[in-house]
């Protein structure tokens, strides 16, 4: 009897030990994502997207966002107010580089999914949540995304409360492929 417990303990112990290699899966962003806002005066997008992707349908517990964009790669079609949008007066490019976002959980919902974290806009951090579907392709994947966020909430022009608009729609299509 004893020696029938040792061959089934270690059937028990390499079949768990098996659950302890799964990890989600790393991504690399393709060259051609997106990441657009607009609002009632300006609009825009970023590039200069760099970061880490993990994500796996099946493992969120173990998925994490950890991204930046870089500041200074915003553009609205016209150089003024480029200038304008990197200066100390909205985001401050010199002083605020990136933009970052690092997610503390993923978790899934009726219409695809909620990356929740903290997203940190001109110094400032907010815990936030970014809503998100993900769409598998033939090469990889595309995260889609379309949320709101208000700049006064990360203190970019406080000066001039009125000046444009307070809340931009941000809409992201980040292409991606198995890292």
């Amino acid at each position: 009897m004893k020696k029938a417990i040792y061959p089934f303990a270690a059937i028990l112990l390499v079949a768990a030990s098996a659950f302890t290699f799964i990890k989600s899966q790393d991504w690399k962003v393709n060259d051609d994502y997106t990441i657009k806002f607009s609002s009632e005066d300006p609009s825009g997008e970023f590039k200069g997207l760099q970061g880490a992707i993990k994500f796996d349908e099946t493992d969120l517990a173990s998925s994490k966002f950890d991204v930046t964009v870089d500041v200074s790669t915003i553009n609205t079609g016209n150089g003024m107010k480029n200038t304008h949008a990197k200066s100390d007066k909205w985001f401050d490019a010199t002083k605020f580089p990136t933009i970052n976002f690092t997610s503390t959980s993923i978790i899934k919902t009726p219409s695809g999914y909620d990356a929740k974290g903290n997203l940190q806009i001109h110094g400032v951090t907010k815990e936030f949540t970014i809503p998100f579907t993900f769409q598998k392709t033939a090469t990889g994947g595309i995260f889609i995304s379309s949320f709101d966020i208000n700049r006064l909430d990360f203190n970019i022009n406080t000066a001039e409360p009125n000046h444009g608009a307070s809340k931009l729609k941000v809409d992201l299509n980040i292409p991606v492929t198995k890292a």
